[in-house]
């Protein structure tokens, strides 16, 4: 068991190419173009990351965007491995998403570059919902803001000085006891 453990831990960060952006000036001459690419780059088990790269060639800025995106990443504290803990809420500039968590079965209910993020981290149930602009840098910077909100109820029993079961125990219950 602790060796297959050690063998997801060491698993190579796989990426996934968000958008491409293809722009153009205007020179002397004609017009240079030149290329935005947006990567997400994850490892499927609770760490994720992202990155934007320019340059004149579409594989150097995809390249230069994985190298931003592997030293963006984050690791994020998932309910056993395959959803999320709680309902969270993140923006960024006019974009905000909702990220919900659902029961086993559901599958990624998100659109495009949400549903990127998703799969690089991991997460196998989840429902989704982006709100206001759909530029995709937004909206993954939007998700990235929500899961940084994502707190484990080991972590807050921690900081709380008490037990996961008193954290997750609901007020109701307790009075009747």
């Amino acid at each position: 068991m602790a060796q297959e453990r050690a063998g997801r831990d060491d698993r190579e960060a796989s990426g996934k190419l968000v958008s491409i952006n293809r722009v153009a000036k205007v020179v002397k001459g004609g017009r240079r173009f030149g290329f935005a690419a947006l990567v997400v780059l994850g490892d499927q088990n609770g760490r994720v990351g992202h990155g934007a790269g320019k340059a004149r060639e579409v594989p150097e800025a995809i390249r230069k965007a994985t190298e931003k995106a592997k030293r963006s990443m984050v690791r994020v504290p998932l309910r056993e491995g395959r959803t999320l803990h709680h309902t969270v809420i993140g923006h960024c500039g006019a974009s905000s998403v909702v990220l919900r968590a659902a029961p086993p079965g559901t599958g990624i209910i998100a659109g495009g570059p949400m549903r990127a993020v998703f799969e690089e981290l991991g997460v196998q149930d989840v429902v989704a919902k982006s709100h206001g602009t759909s530029n995709p840098h937004n909206v993954v910077k939007a998700t990235f803001d929500a899961l940084q909100e994502l707190v484990s109820p080991r972590a807050i029993a921690a900081k709380r000085g008490k037990k996961v079961g008193e954290v997750l125990a609901r007020p109701d219950a307790q009075s009747e006891a």
